[in-house]
């Protein structure tokens, strides 16, 4: 299938398929005529390159994953890079949280009136 089609069926843009295979995470082929043709299983690769950054894996790691998505097989190489991605997830909602704490405190101390400015 030919690009645009790819994209109308995986529901994302051309672009987004151009930048898959320059990270290495989707192939073409080329047609006589230069343009890119896809195999009829690439829109399921589209998605799970998707649901793979929807996850907040980046291009490398997803690359890294893929040929074990391919072979079938888990390794404890795929799952020790899976868990380091769940622990840098983990880590950024630990900072969150601690980000809306102090914004909590904030707020909780602008409802206490101060003299001169201009409350009440």
């Amino acid at each position: 299938m030919r690009i645009g089609e790819l994209a109308a069926q995986a529901g994302v843009s051309v672009r987004a398929l151009r930048y898959y295979e320059e990270q290495g995470l989707l192939a073409s082929t080329r047609s006589p005529h230069g343009q890119r043709l896809y195999p009829d299983h690439a829109a399921e690769r589209v998605r799970l390159i998707q649901n793979l950054y929807a996850a907040g894996l980046t291009s490398t790691t997803i690359a890294r994953l893929l040929p074990c998505v391919d072979a079938g097989v888990a390794t404890p190489e795929s799952r020790a890079l899976l868990a380091a991605e769940r622990d840098r997830v983990d880590a950024q909602i630990a900072a969150l949280i601690r980000t809306r704490e102090r914004l909590d405190a904030v707020i909780a101390h602008s409802e206490s009136p101060v003299p001169g400015c201009g409350h009440g």
